[in-house]
C-alpha cells in the first residue's frame, strides 16, 4: 500500500519526537538530520514541521490535555506511545481541518508499526477520550 505524504510526514516527526525525548537534542538539529533522511523528499514537509514543532512546542500543553485520558502517568508511557500521543494530540487540538477519525487512525497505524504489541489499542482508546474532550461537536455529529 503506497504511504500518504502525510503518513510520512508523521512518520518523521514520530522519529523526530522519539530523539528529542531520549537524547534531548535541538528540535532544529534534530530536524536537520532528519531532512538528510532517506524518503525525506517524498513527505510534506510543511506538515512535518508544523507537526514536529508544533508537539514539541506545546509538549506541556498537550501533556495536561492527554494525562486526564490515560490510567498511568505520561511519563511512564513509553518514548513511542508519548510520541504518538502529542503528535496527535497536537493535530486534534491544532489541526481542526484533519478530521478526528483519520488523527486517531494515523496514529493507530503509527503505533502498530513503531509500538509495542498492544501500544495501538491503548492509543486508540486514549485518544478516543481525548477526541471526545477537545472535539466534542465533530465527535458527536459523526457518531
Amino acid at each position: 500500500m503506497m504511504k500518504s505524504n502525510r503518513r510520512r510526514s508523521r512518520e518523521f516527526a514520530l522519529q523526530g519526537l522519539y530523539q528529542w525525548q531520549l537524547a534531548g537534542t535541538e528540535p532544529q538539529a534534530i530536524a536537520g538530520q532528519l531532512a538528510e533522511a532517506r524518503g525525506f523528499d517524498k513527505i510534506d514537509v510543511e506538515y512535518f514541521g508544523i507537526l514536529f514543532h508544533g508537539a514539541i512546542g506545546g509538549a506541556a500543553e498537550l501533556e495536561r490535555e492527554i494525562a486526564p485520558c490515560l490510567d498511568r502517568a505520561f511519563a511512564g508511557l513509553s518514548p513511542v506511545e508519548r510520541g504518538i500521543l502529542l503528535l496527535a494530540g497536537y493535530e486534534l487540538l491544532h489541526q481542526p481541518e484533519v478530521p478526528y477519525r483519520v488523527v486517531i487512525n494515523e496514529a493507530v497505524e503509527l503505533a502498530k508499526a513503531y509500538g509495542g504489541t498492544d501500544g495501538y489499542k491503548f492509543v486508540n482508546g486514549v485518544l478516543n477520550k481525548l477526541a471526545a474532550r477537545v472535539r466534542g461537536a465533530e465527535v458527536n455529529a459523526v457518531s
